[in-house]
């Protein structure tokens, strides 16, 4: 009997200082409802399609026992070996709205030669997100 083994991407899970305020955080500066923080604060989940923007302290005994030691950037040089990239179809009224909302600008809107108009910020805790136009816009429905 044959099972079915592929996946589906459930969750991205984000590092970070203090759950709640990054959860208000990307609510306000990237436009995304709160889906749930739990009573302890140590989980909080965006509403974001099909897969879960998770957020969770970057130091707590189940996984820093387990997986090892969340490693953080020192300085503004440096980044986190991950990038959030959220897609939108006007990215200077995003990213402005990102900065507005506490973003930090690393660089400002621009085209690519690949047909994407793409920007930078940083969130709360350093970590990099990439706010970009869509390569081909989305399919309607």
């Amino acid at each position: 009997m044959a099972s079915n083994l592929r996946p589906a991407y459930a969750y991205t899970v984000v590092y970070v200082k203090d759950v709640a305020k990054s959860l208000e955080f990307y609510a306000k500066a990237f436009g995304y409802n709160v889906h749930r923080l739990d009573d302890s604060h140590r989980w909080g989940e965006l509403e974001s399609g099909q897969t879960t923007i998770a957020f969770t302290p970057q130091h707590q005994h189940e996984t820093d026992d387990l997986s090892g030691n969340v490693r953080v950037p020192h300085t503004g040089r440096e980044r986190a070996p991950v990038e959030v990239c959220f897609a939108y179809t006007d990215v200077d009224a995003a990213f402005k709205r990102a900065v507005d909302n506490g973003a930090v600008a690393v660089s400002e809107p621009e085209d690519k030669e690949w047909g994407q108009r793409v920007g930078y910020v940083r969130d709360l805790d350093g970590i990099v997100v990439r706010m970009g136009s869509y390569v081909r816009p989305p399919k309607e429905d």
